[in-house]
C-alpha cells in the first residue's frame, strides 16, 4: 500500500528504480568532474605543499592580509545589515499603508533602487561622497560600499517584509480589530511578530548576499575587503594565486554558514516561543491596547459575554 503526500503521490517501484539510477549517474558524473579538476591542478603543480604552506605555517599571510580584509568585510556587512533591516521594514510597512501617497512614495523608492545594480549604486555613492562631502579618500570606499548595499538590499528587504505580512490570513487582522486594536497596534503586536518566522529564510538569504557583495567594492573602488587581499598577497608576499582564492572562498563559506546557522537557531527559538498559531497578544495586553472608552474583559476572550464601558 502506497503512502500519499499533500504535494505529490509516493513513487512506485519503477519510479524508485529510476530515481536510484539517476542518483548513481549524477554521483558518477560529479566524481568525474572532481577528478578532472584535481588532475588538472596536479598536472600544473598547483597542489604542491609549497604553494599552500604559507597559509598553514606562516602567520603573516593571515595577520597582514587575510584578517584585515576579513575585518573590513565584516564592518561593511554589519553596517549595511544594521541600516538595511529597519529601513526595509519601514518601507515594507509603508507600502501597505491606507494612504495612497504613502504607498506611492514608498513603492517608487523601492522599485527604483531595486532595479539598479548594486555596483552602479556604489559607484554613484563614491562620486557623490567625493564631490559633495568632506569624507576622506581613505574612508570613502567604505562609505560608498555601505551606501550601495543599504539602498539595494533595503529595497529588497522591503519587498520581503511586505510579502511576509501579506502571507498571513486576513482573519488575523480582523480578529485584532474586533477586540479594539488600532491598525498600528495590529501591525506591531499581531502581524509583524507572526510574519518574522515566515520571512526569516528570505531575510537570511539576503544577508548572505550582503556579505558577498562587499567584494564588489574591492573590485572597482579599492575597498580593502577579504577578496581584495588576494592581489597584494600574491604580489608582495609571493602566495600562490589559486591557493589564495581557495582559502578566501573557504573563509566565505565558513562566514556564511555561521550566519545561516545562527539564523536557523533564532528561527527555531522564535517558533518554540509561540504558544499557538493565533495572535501573540495576551489577554492582559488586550486590556491595555483597547481604545479609550472601551473595556475588553478577560471573559470576552474566553467566549463569555463581554462588558462595555461607558
Amino acid at each position: 500500500m502506497r503512502s500519499s503526500s499533500v504535494l505529490y503521490d509516493a513513487p512506485g517501484p519503477r519510479a524508485r528504480r529510476q530515481n536510484v539510477l539517476l542518483t548513481v549517474l549524477f554521483l558518477v558524473a560529479l566524481a568525474a568532474v572532481v577528478w578532472w579538476v584535481v588532475q588538472s591542478l596536479a598536472d600544473k603543480n598547483q597542489l604542491e605543499w609549497v604553494k599552500w604552506r604559507p597559509f598553514f605555517t606562516d602567520s603573516r599571510a593571515w595577520s597582514t592580509f587575510l584578517l584585515p580584509g576579513l575585518k573590513n568585510t565584516l564592518i561593511a556587512a554589519s553596517l549595511a545589515m544594521v541600516i538595511a533591516l529597519p529601513l526595509g521594514a519601514l518601507f515594507g510597512i509603508a507600502r501597505l499603508s491606507d494612504h495612497w501617497w504613502v504607498r506611492g512614495a514608498a513603492g517608487t523608492v523601492v522599485e527604483f533602487f531595486r532595479a539598479i545594480p548594486v555596483l552602479i549604486l556604489m559607484l554613484f555613492a563614491n562620486e557623490a561622497y567625493a564631490k559633495y562631502t568632506s569624507v576622506s579618500s581613505d574612508s570613502r570606499p567604505l562609505y560608498a560600499v555601505v551606501t550601495g548595499l543599504v539602498l539595494y538590499n533595503g529595497s529588497v528587504l522591503a519587498e520581503i517584509v511586505r510579502a511576509g505580512i501579506l502571507s498571513l490570513p486576513q482573519g488575523q487582522s480582523d480578529a485584532a480589530k474586533a477586540i479594539g486594536m488600532r491598525k498600528n497596534q495590529v501591525m506591531r503586536y499581531v502581524l509583524l511578530p507572526q510574519s518574522v518566522t515566515a520571512m526569516m529564510p528570505a531575510i537570511v538569504s539576503q544577508l548572505v548576499v550582503i556579505v558577498k557583495d562587499t567584494a564588489l567594492g574591492g573590485a572597482l573602488l579599492g575597498f580593502s575587503e577579504l577578496l581584495a587581499s588576494v592581489r597584494p598577497m600574491s604580489a608582495n608576499y609571493g602566495a600562490n594565486t589559486i591557493a589564495s582564492f581557495a582559502i578566501v572562498a573557504a573563509v566565505y563559506v565558513v562566514l556564511n554558514l555561521t550566519l545561516t546557522s545562527f539564523a536557523s537557531w533564532l528561527e527555531v527559538r522564535l517558533r518554540r516561543g509561540k504558544k499557538s498559531t493565533g495572535a501573540v497578544v495576551t489577554a492582559g495586553a488586550v486590556e491595555d491596547l483597547a481604545t479609550p472608552g472601551e473595556h475588553v474583559g478577560r471573559d470576552d476572550l474566553g467566549g463569555a459575554s463581554g462588558t462595555a464601558g461607558t
